[in-house]
């Protein structure tokens, strides 16, 4: 038996054991998805949004990149952005970043990867943007850590000022923008403190969620 021979036994498997436990489980989740969350996440294998949060498919939206970046010239990120919003009238985005993330930490080693390196150079924008606050951390996993966190915080900030969420906050549609970072040691999510539901909110939630990690740093 090849791996793919393999995976779709696995596969086999799986959906005879759903429909064991729940026998109209793909007849419903045929029929309509209405998620109330768009997860924009990293690729990482390791980070599976439905598993996390423990919602079954079809609750969640789900978009993910290296990194959790969010570009305005991205159109993929955008279409994603805008169907989820204007389609499915979603409620809440999640920008979730995590721990021990290999796009961060190649941008703090300034390693070369290769096509990716131009895509992570959104990342390294990020930690150009707060170099002063890296000196204070003296080890290499917090500083990792703090970049994380930060990268998050940024995203966050670029997805409210698209005008795809400005134009819904315009028109009175009910959507909060929320930052969480996950641990892949605990697997907890973490809440930055950076949620907006409105475009003038915005700046005081990105000064709390920066005085927040200040708050951390000095503790740490």
């Amino acid at each position: 038996m090849d791996e793919l021979d393999e995976l779709l036994e696995r596969n086999r498997h799986w959906a005879e054991s759903v429909k064991l436990g729940d026998p109209e489980f793909f007849r419903q989740l045929s029929q309509q998805q209405n998620p109330r969350y768009l997860w924009i996440g990293c690729s990482d294998s390791r980070v599976p949004a439905n598993q996390i949060l423990g919602l079954r498919p079809g609750e969640i939206f789900v978009h993910r990149n290296v990194a959790n970046v969010v570009v305005h010239a991205d159109l993929n990120c955008l279409s994603v952005l805008q169907f989820a919003i204007d389609v499915l009238k979603v409620e809440h985005i999640m920008l979730v970043g995590h721990y021990g993330c290999g796009g961060v930490r190649a941008v703090l080693d300034g390693a070369r990867l290769g096509l990716v390196d131009n895509w992570l150079r959104h990342v390294g924008d990020v930690l150009q943007k707060h170099r002063d606050v890296f000196g204070g951390i003296d080890t290499a996993s917090m500083q990792h850590a703090r970049l994380c966190e930060l990268n998050v915080i940024e995203q966050v900030v670029n997805i409210c000022q698209t005008t795809i969420v400005q134009d819904a906050w315009e028109r009175g549609q009910k959507l909060a923008v929320h930052g969480l970072v996950y641990s892949l040691f605990d697997g907890r999510l973490r809440d930055l403190g950076i949620t907006t539901t409105q475009h003038g909110a915005l700046a005081d939630s990105y000064a709390r969620a920066l005085a927040r990690l200040g708050a951390a740093r000095g503790a740490d």
